[in-house]
């Protein structure tokens, strides 16, 4: 982990895979068009963990899978790989571990299940995240408190402060919150110990997840259940009919390379024996 970060990232085999063709200085204009193109090509998918496959987190496997194996990855995939490249752009950027608020009461006390980054453009911090899931940030948000910030797949806000930030987006009329953070830097040995739970315990465990934005629309899955969010507040919905079928959207609607593991098979039938309930 710590060698992987001090690493130089293939920019040209990332700026390939997401097709950027952008300037390379290391400005907020750059940090915003890599941020929208990041999870517009490049979806969140846990067939790892799932599997029970190992999540190697290393730079060099993070880039063969996400870049050369046209697959997708989790929060720490994504951000890490983020991570690196920026760095290699001469970003000033660093983890941070987040508290997942979404889906849960407002008073939970949560564990840091999820990592994003803070980056200093002239003096200036903002958060970044690719990774968030449903709900990924497709642009860069200033770390400043109480102001309404639009991004190209919603509105959001940073509420709180020094120590403790709350990030929200809002829903039709309601502001969610999606996690808090503080802005001391998340190290590699925590980072691995996140990692090894989350794929081998919980939801990245028990529930197939993927996601991807398009310019128009965020396109879910969690299991069995497709839905596809329209930057206008609708949503469209369908529950998925067959095995056949899960393969057919991953590919095609999230854009997901399969692994030809021979592991991947029977854990897509266990799922969609799960919870269509043909059991």
């Amino acid at each position: 982990m710590r060698s992987a970060v001090a690493e130089e990232a293939d920019i040209d085999a990332y700026f390939e895979r997401i097709g950027f063709a952008g300037s390379i200085a290391p400005s907020l204009e750059t940090l915003g068009l890599l941020h929208l193109q990041h999870p517009m090509t490049i979806p969140f998918e846990n067939l790892d963990p799932l599997m029970g496959a190992p999540v190697r987190l290393d730079l060099a496997n993070l880039q063969q899978k996400l870049l050369f194996d046209r697959r997708g990855g989790y929060c720490l995939e994504h951000n890490l790989l983020f991570k690196a490249v920026l760095q290699s752009l001469d970003f000033d950027v660093k983890v941070v571990g987040a508290r997942s608020l979404w889906g849960h009461p407002e008073d939970a006390e949560r564990p840091i299940g999820h990592i994003a980054l803070i980056t200093e453009i002239g003096a200036v911090p903002y958060l970044a995240d690719v990774g968030f899931s449903a709900v990924t940030l497709t642009a860069p948000l200033r770390l400043k408190a109480d102001i309404e910030q639009v991004t190209p797949h919603g509105k959001f806000r940073l509420t709180g402060g020094p120590p403790v930030w709350r990030l929200e987006t809002l829903l039709g009329e309601d502001w969610t919150a999606l996690y808090s953070f503080e802005r001391a830097e998340f190290g590699a040995d925590a980072i691995a110990e996140l990692s090894e739970r989350a794929s081998t315990t919980g939801t990245q465990r028990d529930n197939l997840i993927a996601a991807r934005v398009d310019r128009t629309h965020r396109h879910t899955l969690r299991n069995l259940s497709l839905k596809r969010h329209g930057l206008d507040g609708t949503t469209e919905r369908r529950e998925i009919a067959s095995v056949q079928e899960i393969r057919d959207v991953l590919e095609q609607v999230f854009g997901i390379a399969l692994p030809y593991d021979e592991r991947l098979q029977p854990v897509l039938e266990t799922v969609f024996a799960r919870f269509s309930g043909s059991a």
